[in-house]
């Protein structure tokens, strides 16, 4: 029974050897993502190197039931010696002392793969110093798995203290034992031969725990060399830090940390970062008032901004007059152009003495963008253009346009120059009549013309004479107070 409970003992040691290696694997994998889990991983891989020495301590505390066990036997082989019964005993001793021995290898083992996760971590840590600015964050998070180790701890201890109420089991089976141990007298060489092979074990284990202690003391010289190393890293990472800010100014932010921390993301970033160098270096220098030249544009903007509404409204107001201004332009010329045409028709049905004649507005529906034609058909003709007319017609029929722009716009004065020339003396005859009865309106008309039944029609006359040879004489004639004087 007492090695029944040995080897359970050595089993939960196994097992907690177990968990503790998957634990430690499990923390070696976080430690490849970042620093402070490689911190903490260092300081789980201490806490494992640490938990061999309570082992050493539990195998040499076995060794010593063990030794105490051959003690019984020897004692209980005097009394009552049984071969078979010594000989169970002894195989029970034999299978303790080998799962012992698969212990200690497996401790071993656990041992080499330590030194070997503290050799990765070492060469790892290297590759670390870009990730400087993760540290702090990831330092609290392995405080934070510390306490939750902590915890792990508190529990393991609980259920030890759960565990040490089994002594008391053991007494009770010991105390059955020693009945038994009077069947194993026999088996005494047999047993001395077990606690030969378990001092030989013993040894070995020895040997063992001093080649763990100096393991440990390796691994502990790898975990300040690391510290060390973080810590440099740490004064690099603010140093670089410090240069970053000195360069971009204090309100510049660094980018978050990429999330691939591996040797090819650290030499693409590198290769970029040179790229990035290189084009700012072909950018040129650094236009120092781009900032003001940017707010004097940006004004500028703004008071154009602001003109160009104003011109705007400008324009709509503009328009608004434009289109009011054409709206009563038209209904102003649509007057005059019917008062022009009606006068128009009257005079020049009075100036040929019978005949037709109106007005027209060509070439648009608008009146303001409209032609003039003046269509006529004098006495005797087909109604034509005025281009179609004689020179005569052509003047009797200006002379119509004109006379009716008067009658609607009347002048105070009206000059015509040699109207008389291109007609006939009874066209002639018309014109004067259409003379006087226009300057009974008011409007006082001069003519110039050489033609004697004008000069005849008209009240007073102004002309230049030459009595002496290059002598010029400007006379005047009343010829109203002629014919009053002639009469008398």
């Amino acid at each position: 029974d007492a090695a029944a409970a040995t080897l359970r003992g050595l089993a939960a040691a196994e097992e907690a050897a177990r968990t503790a290696r998957r634990n430690a694997e499990g923390r070696l994998d976080a430690a490849r993502r970042g620093q402070s889990a490689l911190a903490a991983r260092a300081a789980a891989a201490e806490g494992r190197l640490a938990a061999l020495e309570p082992q050493i301590a539990r195998l040499a505390a076995q060794q010593a039931e063990a030794e105490a066990a051959r003690a019984a036997v020897e004692a209980a082989g005097a009394e009552a010696p049984d071969p078979e019964a010594s000989r169970a005993a002894a195989l029970a001793a034999r299978a303790a002392l080998a799962e012992a021995r698969r212990e200690e290898a497996d401790s071993r083992a656990a041992r080499r793969a330590l030194e070997a996760e503290a050799e990765r971590l070492a060469e790892r840590r290297g590759a670390l110093e870009a990730e400087e600015a993760l540290w702090g964050a990831r330092r609290a998070d392995a405080s934070a798995r510390l306490i939750a180790l902590a915890a792990r701890r508190d529990a393991a201890a609980a259920e030890a203290a759960a565990v040490a109420d089994e002594p008391e089991q053991a007494a009770a089976l010991l105390a059955g034992a020693a009945r038994m141990l009077a069947e194993v007298e026999a088996a005494h060489a047999e047993a001395a031969a077990a606690l030969h092979a378990a001092e030989t074990e013993a040894r070995e284990a020895a040997e063992a725990r001093r080649l763990a202690d100096a393991a440990f003391a390796a691994a502990r010289e790898s975990q300040a060399r690391a510290d060390g190393a973080a810590a440099r890293a740490e004064d690099e990472g603010r140093a670089v830090a410090t240069r970053i800010l000195e360069r971009l100014g204090h309100d510049a932010e660094l980018p978050d940390p990429p999330e691939d921390l591996s040797d090819a993301a650290e030499e693409r970033a590198r290769r970029k970062a040179e790229r990035l160098a290189r084009e700012r270096e072909e950018m040129g220098p650094v236009n120092l008032r781009a900032e003001v030249e940017m707010a004097e544009v940006e004004e500028r903007l703004a008071n154009l901004e602001r003109e160009r509404e104003e011109i705007g409204h400008a324009i709509a107001k503009l328009r608004g007059s434009i289109g009011h201004l054409n709206r009563e332009g038209r209904e102003r010329l649509r007057a005059v152009f019917d008062r022009v045409d009606a006068e128009f028709r009257a005079l020049f049905s009075r100036l040929f003495g019978g005949g037709r004649a109106h007005l027209a507005l060509v070439g648009s529906d608008d009146v303001l963008e409209a032609g003039l034609e003046i269509y006529a058909e004098p006495p005797g003709k087909k109604l034509s253009a005025l281009s179609l007319l004689s020179g005569g017609e052509q003047a009797l029929t200006a002379l119509s346009l004109i006379f009716a722009v008067f009658r609607c716009q009347p002048a105070p004065v009206c000059v015509l120059d040699e109207v008389d020339a291109p007609l006939d003396d009874a066209n002639v005859e018309r014109l004067c009549g259409l003379l006087e009865a226009m300057a009974e309106g008011g409007t006082r008309f001069l003519v110039v013309t050489h033609h004697p039944l004008t000069m005849a029609r008209m009240h007073r006359l102004y002309g230049v004479t030459m009595q002496e040879r290059g002598v010029s004489r400007l006379l005047s004639v009343d010829l109203g107070r002629a014919v009053e004087l002639a009469e008398a």
